[in-house]
């Protein structure tokens, strides 16, 4: 977990999305309103121009370095690594009662993939026995979807969810929000306000589209891990007994995830 005092400025605009026309809102089977840039920018941080590409000129704020990532790091959010081995690793952030999962993938240079992202994303949501509606958001289209409570069981209930989908620069962000900020406006707010400021680090080197980019951990807490790591292995030859290392970030992730890790496929492109 990191958190620090947010510094430096915001930039407003940022770049255009696409539109398309919203379907209907789950929302109003949730009896919550639908959230809209009026609503949100009246709570929260205020918002910036982003997600950021590496190479951009972004606000400087504190932001851990996370790999791929670049996250903003304040007293109002708690910042993770999930690690997973059938999901891969994302970012948790935790702000109040809601969370969101960020993970960012390689995307073509010419095209974005969110459009055909969204499609696998409804497929699994109804596979699964949950519902799904796409709509337009502060980002561009999004899903307001409901999904079982626990995975593969829909009879234990139904939760709201939000897919957010940002393709840049040869990367997509894909953004999942649950918890009050997925269907109320102001709970919203903040976590779309630091979506803004998220800096996507892509990199040179060459990706298969939909290969998830690498998360790691900054420099200080991977040693703190291998000092963990080192102590539990001693242990372990002095009683005999199995070590118990730390694992960073378990039990931050949110249960439902519709891919194994993440929107990956294996078209190459």
């Amino acid at each position: 977990m990191f958190g620090r005092r947010r510094s430096g400025s915001h930039a407003r605009g940022g770049r255009p999305r696409p539109a398309e026309a919203p379907g209907p809102d789950l929302a109003d089977d949730l009896d919550q309103p639908a959230a809209t840039d009026e609503a949100a920018g009246a709570a929260g941080p205020e918002f910036g121009g982003g997600p950021w590409d590496a190479a951009e000129e972004y606000p400087v704020l504190d932001r851990v370095d996370l790999g791929s990532l670049l996250v903003p790091v304040t007293q109002e959010y708690e910042v993770q690594i999930v690690f997973a081995e059938q999901q891969g690793a994302w970012v948790n952030v935790r702000h109040g009662d809601s969370q969101l999962q960020l993970q960012a993938f390689a995307a073509p240079k010419r095209e974005g993939i969110w459009p055909d992202v969204r499609m696998e994303i409804i497929a699994e949501i109804a596979g699964a026995g949950g519902q799904s509606q796409e709509r337009e958001g502060p980002f561009g289209p999004e899903l307001l979807a409901q999904v079982p409570a626990q995975p593969g069981t829909p009879s234990a209930g139904l939760i709201p969810v939000r897919f957010i989908g940002v393709d840049g620069p040869r990367w997509f962000l894909r953004a999942l929000i649950n918890g009050p900020a997925a269907v109320e406006p102001e709970a919203a707010a903040a976590l779309e306000a630091l979506i803004r400021e998220v800096v996507v680090v892509r990199g040179d080197h060459p990706m298969p589209p939909k290969d998830l980019l690498e998360l790691r951990l900054p420099a200080e807490a991977a040693q703190a891990l291998a000092e963990q790591q080192a102590a539990a292995a001693a242990q372990q030859g002095q009683d005999g007994q199995p070590g118990q290392p730390g694992q960073p970030g378990q039990g931050g992730g949110f249960p439902f995830n519709p891919f194994e890790r993440g929107p990956e496929m294996t078209e190459t492109r």
